[in-house]
Formats: C-alpha cells, structure tokens, sequence
C-alpha cells in the first residue's frame, strides 16, 4: 500500500467544523486505508474560496489527492464543479459517471441530481463528492479505496502521479 498525502475540503453555507459529519467519516475512511490526512478545511460555498483553497493544495508537492464534499448538486450556491473543473489538466469523466451509477442502486434516479466529479491538474488528483455521509462512504468504499490503492489491478489513479510510478 502506497500512503498518499492527502487534503479534505468541506464546501457547506451551514457547516461548522464542529458538525461536519462528512469531512469527518472522509478523514475516517482514508485513515483506516493508510493514508496521511495532511490539510483539512472548510469553506462557503462559493467559486473563488474552492478555487483559491484547491490551486494552493494543487501547487503543493506534498499534497497527492485533494478530497471535497458537498456543494455539488443544483441547489442553492452549489459550485464545486464550477470551481474545480477549470483547474483540471485533464477531467476523470468515468469517476462521476461510476459514482452516479453505483448510486442509483442506493437512491434511484435521485443520483442524477449528483454532479461529482474527478480530475488531475500538477499530477494531483481531485475528485468532488457529494456532502451526505452516504455519499462520502460510497464514493470511497466503492471508488477511492480501490483507485488509491497501488496494488489495485489492472489499474489504479496512484499510477498516475509520476512519484508514485512503478519502475
């Protein structure tokens, strides 16, 4: 198992760090897979504190996954795919549609109103999910947790940040 550093941003209007259960569980699941928890915020739902909170991780060489929840239905300010996707260098389209697909067994056609998505930019990956718990577990226990996972065959998104790359 390779240890990744990685970073968690909250995206809520009405979260506090006090009761952000989501942030929480997603500190817990990477955790328990090994992985070093090395920054960890929370911020309004609003375009330019994402942008500007992700581009600093993205340009940090210590940070190898930037993990947000919330802020990526139609409601309200929601925004985080507004604010990460121009940062991306390349879009992780599957990441969305599988998360979007192994959720409709949970929530039914609900899930289309999910918009998470993944990308690389500066060979960080980044991948934005929803703000349920619900969500967070599923997107890692059915996703991340294998994708991050080096010895995961016959692919896995470690194999895509050069320092990790197997000789």
């Amino acid at each position: 198992m390779t240890v990744l550093n990685c970073a968690v941003l909250t995206i809520s209007d009405s979260r506090t760090a006090a009761d952000d259960k989501s942030g929480d569980l997603l500190v817990q699941l990477l955790g328990a897979d090994g992985h070093q928890l090395v920054q960890r915020t929370l911020v309004r739902d609003d375009i330019y504190q994402i942008r500007a909170t992700a581009s600093q991780w993205i340009a940090d060489p210590d940070i190898s996954v930037v993990l947000t929840t919330g802020g990526t239905g139609f409601t309200g300010r929601d925004s985080t795919p507004e604010a990460l996707i121009p940062l991306f260098d390349k879009t992780i389209l599957g990441f969305g549609e599988l998360f979007r697909q192994i959720s409709y067994d949970e929530i039914g056609a609900s899930t289309i109103q999910s918009r998470a998505v993944g990308g690389i930019a500066n060979a960080t990956l980044i991948f934005a999910l929803p703000g349920s718990s619900n969500a967070v577990r599923t997107g890692w226990e059915r996703i991340l947790h294998y994708q991050l996972d080096v010895t995961f065959k016959p692919c896995n998104f470690v194999e895509l940040i050069p320092r990790f790359k197997e000789a």
